[in-house]
């Protein structure tokens, strides 16, 4: 059963960050009121990227716990969102799958007793990297549920959860917040000036935390910036494998960015619980626990590239949906109108028909890389593929 179409007015507390989603917000503090068949032990929360799943999963966790049903100011509601409370796992994996050992503590802790709150709530917020014998081992806690247990899985659309498992949950779809909405947000909950918020929120096509990150990162937006002269830079088989080359090393420049002090917290963690130091000793079996760390941190590496460039392919996508707006005189807002001029002159250069080749082969590169092909080889395939048409 999915949330009610009808709008209704926002609501405060816990929900007040769920942007353009007043009707799912309705839907949950109706289940945590308690009302006639409005709650369920298993949810599946669905939507677009950017949509805010795992927030509104957060929000429905810390509801559940609070005695006032989501008031935003109690313990209960501050330790739930923030991950700290006791009786809430919030799970989300910084690695391409979880797997069925993780899965398998997740329900060991399903099956305990509140130890503070009124509920044990376990919320995966990538449920659709949940490996096959991991969803084997979900299915029978969601079965059988614990009394006061309530799992939360998040995933994209319904069809990335296996159908034993959602067609046991009660589906709650979230939609892509509008572009005034997610600016509003910005500039009452961030500060952000209104004519950036307009800028990032309409170029992040709804997807709220994309927004917020180009609103407060000017190197993001420069990198946004540079990815989107790539249709303009492609002329030959040469320029498209150095254009190929630089994105990709560029996304793993990111990742290295983003996980390099992570990483060495874990190892000095690592290093500090194994005793190196002491004495000039080194304990036994370091040097298999060493590689086990070095193995996962080249795992969330991996993934944190794949992301980098899965934004930078959404990027090259929405700028070819609007050459492909311009040809086809849709009159529909252009995403990225700061670069109307270029767009215009691609759109004069092409036809729809090839424009929509192009789209085809960025959304056919999302696919493979999701499917673990070499990340050069899928860019410099589909970079070749844009000049083709």
């Amino acid at each position: 059963m999915s949330a009610p179409a009808t709008s209704v007015a926002p609501l405060g507390g816990v929900w007040a960050d769920l942007v353009g989603q007043e009707g799912a917000a309705e839907t949950l503090r109706r289940a945590v009121a308690g009302e006639r068949h409005a709650m369920s032990h298993a949810w599946l929360f669905t939507g677009p990227p950017g949509s805010g799943r795992s927030n509104a999963a957060r929000a429905f966790a810390a509801a559940l716990q609070c005695p006032r049903g989501g008031c935003g100011e109690c313990t209960q509601c501050r330790t739930a969102l923030s991950g700290a409370h006791p009786d809430v796992t919030l799970v989300r994996t910084e690695m391409l799958s979880i797997g069925v050992d993780e899965v398998r503590d997740l329900v060991r802790r399903a099956a305990m007793s509140p130890t503070l709150g009124r509920r044990q709530v376990i919320v995966v917020e990538d449920a659709d990297r949940v490996t096959e014998r991991g969803a084997d081992a979900l299915l029978k806690s969601i079965e059988e549920p614990a009394p006061l247990t309530v799992w939360v899985l998040c995933a994209p659309t319904a069809d990335d959860v296996v159908v034993t498992i959602r067609s046991r949950c009660r589906s709650l779809k979230l939609q892509t917040p509008s572009t005034d909405a997610v600016a509003r947000l910005l500039e009452t909950r961030d500060g952000v000036e209104p004519e950036l918020a307009a800028f990032v929120a309409r170029v992040a096509q709804g997807h709220v935390g994309r927004a917020r990150a180009l609103a407060r990162h000017e190197p993001a937006r420069e990198r946004r910036r540079q990815i989107l002269q790539i249709p303009s830079q492609l002329g030959d088989l040469g320029a498209c494998l150095r254009a190929a080359a630089t994105l990709v090393e560029a996304c793993a420049a990111e990742a290295s960015a983003a996980t390099a002090e992570l990483d060495a917290k874990e190892r000095a963690a690592l290093e500090e619980a194994l005793g190196f130091g002491t004495r000039g000793a080194r304990p036994r079996q370091a040097a298999s626990a060493l590689k086990e760390l070095e193995d996962q941190q080249k795992a969330r590496a991996k993934r944190y590239q794949r992301d980098a460039l899965d934004r930078a392919l959404t990027e090259l996508t929405g700028y070819y949906r609007d050459v492909l707006s311009v040809q086809t005189r849709s009159g529909a807002p252009l995403v990225n109108s700061d670069l109307e001029p270029a767009v215009n002159v691609l759109a004069r250069r092409s036809t729809p028909e090839s424009t929509l080749r192009r789209i085809d082969a960025l959304l056919a590169c999302r696919t493979a890389l999701e499917g673990n092909v070499a990340p050069l080889l899928a860019v410099e395939s589909t970079l070749v593929a844009l000049v083709q048409g």
